[in-house]
């Protein structure tokens, strides 16, 4: 089920395992539904309510430690704006219109939502996606 749209100022970061990355660098691949996937799975940052990018990626590795029974060393995480994501997608396929909705997931994932209208068969839409990747981080913490 679908929660309300995140505002298009907010940022979201998705998790992106190292099959997903091609020398460090994150693939299209990393935006791709699974055949059994209705949306995206993503964070949504400003929920975090932290007061920088520092604080709300600790937050997320705790997140994301909670749900995962581990999270692979290579991983990346991507960080996105939802504005410039939806606007860039509309833009290049007229008509195509993404949604981010918060979606929490009680009790480890509050911040938890999904990027709609995506099928798992588009390459495209996953390659303008990446496209649209505001920053990389690691994963992990890096010890």
């Amino acid at each position: 089920m679908k929660g309300r749209r995140l505002p298009n100022q907010d940022h979201i970061a998705r998790l992106c395992k190292p099959k997903t990355l091609d020398n460090g660098h994150i693939t299209a691949t990393a935006f791709m539904l699974r055949e059994s996937e209705v949306s995206l799975s993503v964070n949504w940052l400003e929920f975090l309510k932290c007061s920088n990018r520092g604080e709300e990626l600790t937050e997320l590795r705790k997140i994301y430690s909670q749900k995962l029974e581990r999270v692979p060393t290579r991983a990346k995480i991507a960080v996105l704006n939802v504005g410039k994501t939806c606007q860039h997608i509309f833009g290049e396929v007229p008509g195509r219109i993404i949604e981010v909705c918060h979606e929490p997931e009680p009790p480890n994932d509050y911040s938890h939502s999904g990027i709609y209208n995506l099928r798992e068969d588009n390459q495209l839409i996953a390659e303008l996606i990446c496209q649209t990747i505001l920053e990389t981080h690691p994963g992990k913490e890096i010890q």
